[in-house]
């Protein structure tokens, strides 16, 4: 593997609050619908079927655990993931449940 340092354990929390995020069905749907490129409260909203208050919620989590990051536009603020570890995290786990496992 490689060398990676062992984590502090105020670390390790951080680390388990980001898992316990992406731990919920909305907010991986609202991550990976953002993988393309940024999104608007609207589009998210109308492409998933949730409620703008329920996208609303989520996003200021994610927004809070640094998972997405927002752009204003005029009037309106656009959502994307916020940055290519977000992004390779996302990718590789999508990756992974859809590989075919040879020892089964």
């Amino acid at each position: 593997m490689s060398n990676v340092r062992i984590p502090s354990l105020e670390d390790v929390t951080i680390l388990a609050e980001t898992f316990r995020l992406l731990g919920d069905a909305t907010r991986l749907r609202i991550l990976l619908f953002c993988l393309s490129g940024p999104k608007s409260v609207g589009d998210i909203v109308s492409s998933l079927g949730f409620s703008q208050a329920l996208v609303s919620h989520h996003l200021r989590l994610l927004r809070g655990a640094r998972m997405v990051k927002g752009e204003r536009r005029s009037r309106q603020v656009f959502y994307s993931v916020a940055d290519q570890h977000v992004h390779d995290i996302l990718v590789d786990m999508t990756t992974h449940i859809n590989e075919e496992h040879s020892d089964e």
